[in-house]
């Protein structure tokens, strides 16, 4: 998804949990709604940009069934803000898009619709959808608060070219081979990495914690909502991330403060670095002009020897939800909106336009989603995904973890050790914090 979450954003998510009745679309008659309001997230270049995609579409749905949906993108930096305004004003929409990690702490406010198995047959069914993506709409054993609208997941972007510089003739399938690669494809005199981090931005970290967590065998929650982020699978995985900057030398020290997502882009792209993991970016790799031949893309690795209790995990869920207001006036309107944008036709002409993945099987008949770099994703969206954790503090979750070790990675930089005794102490203190906002 690409949002920033905050700590402050989920305290005042379960201060909402009362709610007043929302729905923005009020235009009524004897022959039921003819009219929805819809906030869209921002998937594409700009705000513009997106308002260009999708109007198309929302006149087709207003061509087929006579309602008229007034559209608005609201930007990532917004978004969340004003759906908690919304559920506590009754101003809001009818139809909305989430990110969907937030899925869990907006499904305690009690604001939206919950997607039992009646209402998903409404639009089209439970079995249509990716098991991982329908798994990251709401905390376990409760109806959904959405369903999925555009998947993302993780992959490991290398450089062919300096592959097949080094003698390197497969990207690495285990973290060992990983690193040992990466030691081939690391020269600091030519100002050559052979990987390039987003160290410096917390929600990455915190994904990549979530990853390799899971490969430990680590669970950040309890099945009680008790964190335990200090465990010592999870402070085996944070070690193991940070540890490619500081003992594996793989990393450029400058790591610790890429922030933006281009910056390890161009690195890769223009030889500075070997590899980079990160969501599908078609798109974001057209806007720098890369030569797409020169760039291949394989599943993030798995451990040669699993730790106990390790899953088999190479990415989070990641993407967008779609969600309805319970209290919209218009439900079936509003229905027959989420049937049409999870329908095959608009799921593959969306997320074709957006660079994303299909949240819906049928979908990838597209020739479009028939490319080995998207078969890729896909087979790590359907197999080897798994949630962030579905819990009300998952914002919290992302923000504490990513934050330490955004600082774990600024010490190795200044040439200060990061050691698991000091993991587990800052973990610790993440554990605190949570425990006292819950």
């Amino acid at each position: 998804m690409r949002m920033r979450t905050t700590a402050s954003a989920l305290v005042l998510a379960l201060a909402a949990a009362t709610t007043a009745a929302c729905g923005g679309g009020d235009s009524t008659s004897a022959d039921g709604p003819k009219e929805l309001t819809y906030w869209a997230s921002n998937q594409g270049t700009s705000l513009d940009n997106d308002k260009a995609v999708l109007q198309p579409e929302l006149e087709k749905f207003e061509k087929a069934t006579g309602v008229k949906v007034k559209l608005e993108v609201v930007p990532w930096s917004d978004l969340l803000n004003r759906i908690l305004a919304a559920t506590t004003s009754g101003q809001g929409p009818d139809v909305l898009n989430i990110g969907n990690t937030w899925s869990a702490s907006l499904q305690a406010t009690g604001a939206f619709l919950p997607f039992d198995d009646a209402a998903l047959d409404k639009v089209g069914g439970k079995s249509r959808f990716l098991g991982p993506s329908l798994a990251a709409t709401g905390a376990s054993g409760q109806p959904p608060v959405g369903v999925p609208l555009y998947g993302q997941a993780y992959g490991l972007y290398y450089n062919k070219k300096l592959f097949s510089d080094a003698g390197i003739t497969a990207p690495p399938a285990t973290w060992e081979e990983l690193v040992a690669d990466g030691k081939k494809l690391t020269d600091p005199q030519k100002g050559q990495w052979g990987l390039s981090l987003q160290a410096g931005q917390v929600t990455e970290n915190s994904h990549h914690a979530a990853i390799l967590g899971a490969q430990h065998g680590a669970n950040f929650f309890a099945p009680d909502g008790k964190p335990q982020l200090a465990s010592d699978p999870a402070v085996a995985a944070v070690q193991q991330y940070v540890d490619l900057m500081q003992k594996d030398k793989i990393v450029n020290p400058s790591n610790a403060e890429y922030a933006d997502t281009a910056k390890s882009l161009k690195d890769l792209v223009d030889g500075k670095a070997a590899m980079f993991m990160n969501q599908a970016s078609t798109g974001s790799f057209k806007n720098i002009g890369a030569d797409m031949n020169n760039i291949g893309v394989a599943p993030i690795p798995l451990p040669a020897n699993p730790p106990p209790n390790s899953r088999k995990v190479t990415s989070f869920v990641a993407g967008i939800n779609l969600s309805v207001f319970k209290s919209t006036k218009n439900q079936a309107a509003a229905l027959d909106f989420v049937k049409f944008m999870v329908s095959a036709p608009e799921q593959a002409q969306l997320n074709k336009t957006y660079g994303s993945l299909p949240t819906v099987q049928d979908a990838y008949s597209d020739p479009a989603f028939q490319t080995e770099d998207v078969k890729v994703f896909q087979s790590v969206l359907s197999s080897t995904a798994e949630p962030m954790p579905q819990v009300t503090q998952e914002s919290q979750f992302e923000t504490l973890i990513g934050t330490a070790m955004k600082t774990m990675f600024a010490d190795v930089a200044a040439g200060r050790t990061v050691e698991a005794g000091k993991i587990k102490d800052q973990l610790a203190q993440a554990d605190q914090q949570i425990a006292a906002g819950s």
